[in-house]
């Protein structure tokens, strides 16, 4: 737990202490009663990057709904994969506009397996979201294609359309602001925000 004390010092000027625990038992016992003004705080961190992406869909209405969940569950499988949170709902934008514009029944937001032999379908978005993170890790990052443009080059005809896009979407999450993804965007690592600890 973190504490945070205010006191009066011999000047009159509030002071402010902020201790854990076992600092603010010490320093509670060192200040006299009439000075502890006692302010208790608690600090809770949590991942904000469920929730960035259910942002990002919300903003373009995409029909993954509820988007708290979606976006849950596209960081889940980017965390269970080692790639950044952003990389697939980047590449949903630019595949589908967010699971709108689909083959009927196939739950492909990310164009993945679409081509002139057929169409790749899934059993849920969820099954779509697992298979491509698992075969863009394995056939991808692990032979060496950490930018998007080096993705780009196996994943898609439009190569430099593709890598435009994927890197100003992947951009405006990283700030949540539409025209800084459009000013900013830079070839993008899909290593880049991989949960602390898990870049293999």
């Amino acid at each position: 737990m973190f504490y945070s004390y205010q006191h009066l010092n011999s000047q009159q000027e509030l002071i402010t202490l902020n201790q854990t625990d076992q600092q603010a038992q010490i320093a509670s016992t060192m200040l006299p009663d009439s000075q502890v003004m006692g302010v208790e705080s608690h600090l809770e961190l949590e991942d904000a990057r469920a929730q960035i992406v259910a942002n990002f869909l919300q903003k373009y209405n995409s029909p993954l709904t509820p988007h708290d969940y979606y976006g849950a569950v596209l960081v889940e499988v980017a965390d269970r994969y080692n790639l950044d949170f952003r990389f697939l709902p980047a590449i949903m934008m630019e595949e589908s506009n967010l699971c709108k514009n689909i083959p009927e029944g196939t739950y492909n937001c990310l164009g993945f397996g679409i081509h002139s032999r057929g169409t790749l379908g899934f059993e849920s978005y969820e099954a779509g979201f697992e298979r491509a993170a698992r075969e863009l890790r394995a056939n991808y990052v692990e032979q060496g294609r950490l930018q998007v443009s080096e993705i780009a080059k196996k994943y898609t005809a439009s190569v430099d359309k593709w890598t435009d896009s994927v890197n100003q979407w992947m951009t405006e999450m990283k700030y949540d602001d539409r025209a800084m993804g459009l000013e900013r965007k830079a070839d993008t690592n899909v290593l880049e925000y991989v949960r602390e600890g898990e870049v293999n």
